[in-house]
């Protein structure tokens, strides 16, 4: 857009421009790309939120299907609204709740079609800040805080009626409304609710509206009042009701802008009326500007060093990402509803969060937040104890506090092991381990059949292969918590659990294979077939080539399966050499970004690279990461292998762009890699400063020649976290030929169950 358009903008575009330039004046924010993920199938969002916010104010393109499960993607030419939740980088649609839409004239009718097209020249993006020209002459802003959504419209000159339609039945992919109402407070504010059912099976949003200039007239459904006109509000705060009004039309006298702000509880109109306070005044640009130094805070966490621009973008963009979700279901005061229509309150002034993506995230985001989310982590553990206590059983992928058992394991049990294991502040152990136990003894999802046999028979149900590994590790976590706690009974038993992954390894081909309840192997056997169908199945989303390694608490138990010495290596070289192609009618999209059949878009393959530093063969772990982070990550929006899962695919970049990894996410041990960045300087929680360095670092130096810590020569291939809170230098020196002495002694090698 040419600045001479914008001059003549006004207020707005005063405004705007003040924005962009406080935002450009940041020092982090501007090395973040919100298109990365926008592309491909990263199903990410470019609206504006605050970190972990309620509020995520997106544009929707109006499109349903896979790539638009997050509302938008940057092959779309049009939007249809900007709506206040929506979930990133996930597989499944829902959410979108509450949107709204400027309009350059009111339309009498209640089915409408309200895509408007746009030119990306006209559209841009920064933390905290979504700004867009469509074809029909309206401007839009939008930013956010933690509970209310700033909007602010700019109208084409001239525009005899400017309109601003909201609408409760905006409803793309999975979710639809059941219940809505829609109340005109006054003259400035409406409030309202959308009860809708979809992914989540039960969901109640409440929000409350206040418009910076008096709205003239309204209509409900795109009909006029029964006297031919629209009904004039009155200034006396009287009440007009839409009781299943599933969108309302706000006139509006001519003028150039209209500013709107939405705030939204899950606890009920009320609440939704007092977290309008958060934004007090109109003040646009102080909003946003507040907004992006959330984000600030936020990304000085880690700051790094790079020549390479690229490498500094794709690596803010993802610590960016690592913030997004979970995202907040309580109010201000900690005060919630659950899906059941309970009210709640968190203990101690502490939040209510939602939106635990757990199949992806205990992987490598959940251990991240060890480190950068020392003020919001406590209420996340918390709030899956919550969920606990409210349902029977942990969380297995929580979404608006209703349980949709998407997924496999029970894998709120190493996110809280994890947190117990390494003494986070705020968790009561003994309360934490009788709930994980419980996931360990649950009546559903095939456990009693694991429990029985020692693992899950394709006979009993699909996927039992991955179940059978997932429940294996979630049990070795148990087992440390045990031990930890001194619950000795409970430690044998969950360590003897914990190698249950042996009942499904076939020594003839190397790969863990599925099994009946007679002890058979399945035939035919095809380590390359996929099935997405999860009851037919046997790996979820992938193949035997990505699952068999799904070992991460004892890879030397698994090398030990290997009949041949070097058997388990041998393995892995051939996972990163084989063909890169699937077989079967039915192949799970979700399986992406393949180096041989490694298939760096979905998570199971996440930890795999790193598996070579546990055998003695460190060289071979930093020559594949490096080859991952080159390959698998770009600026551009299709920047992302597959779904950006809610975190995990930037945290694993995030980590090992530094050179560290949570190979096995418990406990804090950090697997050593290759050093993407030439330094990172990491604020740790307890205000200590641990810095990584890596000297002669390039493109073709991707292995690591020495390590020093503080100074002293330092030989193992990895770091735990309590060794990162005394602070300190690691120093990576780097070279281009391997050292393949390095990582060789067993000293070395990072904790396996085998040792």
């Amino acid at each position: 857009m040419r600045t001479n358009t914008l001059i003549n903008m006004g207020l707005f575009a005063s405004a705007l421009l003040a924005g962009w330039s406080s935002a450009g004046a940041q020092s982090l924010n501007k090395h973040v790309n919100l298109w990365i993920g926008t592309g491909g199938h990263g199903h990410t969002y470019p609206g504006a939120t605050v970190p972990f916010s309620m509020v995520q104010l997106s544009p929707d393109n109006g499109k349903g299907g896979w790539d638009w499960v997050s509302g938008y993607h940057i092959s779309s030419d049009s939007i249809a609204g900007f709506s206040h939740m929506h979930l990133s980088g996930t597989g499944i649609g829902d959410w979108l709740d509450i949107a709204v839409m400027p309009l350059t004239q009111p339309v009498y009718k209640n089915q409408i079609d309200t895509r408007v097209k746009f030119s990306r020249e006209n559209e841009s993006a920064r933390p905290g800040m979504y700004r867009v020209k469509l074809e029909n002459g309206i401007e839009a802003a939008l930013t956010a805080t933690e509970h209310v959504g700033f909007h602010q419209y700019t109208f084409p000159q001239g525009t005899a009626q400017p309109t601003i339609r909201l609408d409760l039945d905006h409803t793309y992919n999975w979710d639809r409304p059941v219940d809505t109402e829609i109340t005109i407070v006054n003259d400035s504010t409406l409030m309202g609710k959308r009860y809708s059912q979809g992914w989540a099976n039960k969901q109640h949003v409440y929000f409350a509206l206040r418009t910076s200039k008096p709205i003239r007239s309204y209509f409900f459904n795109g009909q006029e009042s029964s006297g031919g006109s629209t009904p004039t509000i009155r200034i006396d705060n009287s009440t007009q009701r839409g009781r299943h009004a599933v969108n309302a039309q706000l006139v509006f006298d001519q003028t150039s802008a209209v500013q709107i702000k939405v705030a939204l509880s899950m606890t009920d109109e009320q609440k939704a009326l007092a977290a309008l306070s958060e934004i007090p005044d109109w003040n646009f640009v102080r909003v946003q500007q507040e907004a992006a130094a959330k984000w600030e805070t936020e990304l000085d966490k880690i700051r790094v060093e790079s020549t390479d621009e690229k490498l500094k973008t794709i690596f803010y963009t993802a610590l960016y990402h690592t913030a997004v979700a979970p995202t907040l279901y309580s109010d201000q005061d900690g005060a919630y509803k659950n899906y059941k229509g309970q009210h709640r309150q968190m203990p101690n002034g502490g939040q209510r969060y939602t939106f635990f993506s757990l199949w992806d995230t205990f992987r490598a985001l959940k251990p991240l937040f060890t480190i950068t989310q020392p003020e919001r982590y406590t209420d996340m553990l918390n709030s899956l104890l919550a969920f606990h206590d409210e349902n029977g059983l942990l969380p297995v992928w929580d979404l608006s506090t209703f349980e949709t058992n998407t997924m496999t394991g029970y894998h709120a049990v190493p996110v809280l092991a994890d947190a117990v294991l390494k003494d986070w502040p705020g968790i009561d152990a003994e309360r934490a381990y009788q709930a994980m136990r419980h996931s360990a003894f649950q009546e559903i999802r095939e456990v009693p059949a694991y429990i029985q046999y020692g693992y899950v028979p394709q006979d009993v149900n699909g996927g039992s292969v991955t179940k059978t590994l997932e429940y294996a590790f979630d049990d070795y976590c148990i087992s440390l918590v045990a031990k930890k706690l001194g619950k000795q009974e409970d430690y044998e038993l969950f360590t003897k659990r914990a190698k249950n992954y042996v009942n499904h390894f076939d020594p003839k081909t190397g790969f863990m294979r599925a099994k009946y309840k007679n002890g058979q192997f399945v035939e035919p056997f095809d380590p390359f077939y996929s099935e997405h169908d999860f009851d037919k199945s046997q790996y979820i989303e992938g193949n035997a080539w990505q699952h068999s390694f799904f070992v991460p608490h004892d890879v030397r138990g698994l090398a030990k399966l290997f009949p041949n010495r070097n058997g388990l290596s041998k393995m892995l070289d051939n996972l990163f050499t084989a063909p890169s192609y699937m077989t079967g009618e039915n192949q799970s999209p979700d399986a992406s970004g393949f180096i041989g059949q490694y298939a760096h878009g979905n998570e199971p393959s996440h930890h795999i690279a790193y598996m070579y530093s546990y055998i003695g063969e460190a060289w071979k772990t930093q020559e594949k990461i490096r080859q991952i982070v080159d390959s698998m990550y770009h600026d551009r929006p299709d920047g992302y292998a597959g779904n950006e899962d809610a975190g995990q695919m930037s945290a694993w970049a995030v980590w090992s762009m530094m050179g560290l990894y949570p190979a096995a996410p418990v406990g804090g041990e950090y697997v050593f890699g290759s050093p993407s960045l030439d330094r990172a300087v990491i604020s740790m929680p307890n205000g200590k400063i641990f810095t990584i360095t890596a000297k002669n670092n390039s493109k073709t130096n991707v292995y690591i020649k020495s390590v020093t810590w503080n100074g002293q020569p330092y030989h193992k291939t990895f770091i735990t976290h309590q060794d990162m809170l005394q602070g300190g230098e690691l120093v990576f020196e780097m070279s281009a030929t391997p050292n393949k002495r390095f990582g060789k002694d067993r000293s070395s090698w990072p904790t396996s169950m085998e040792n």
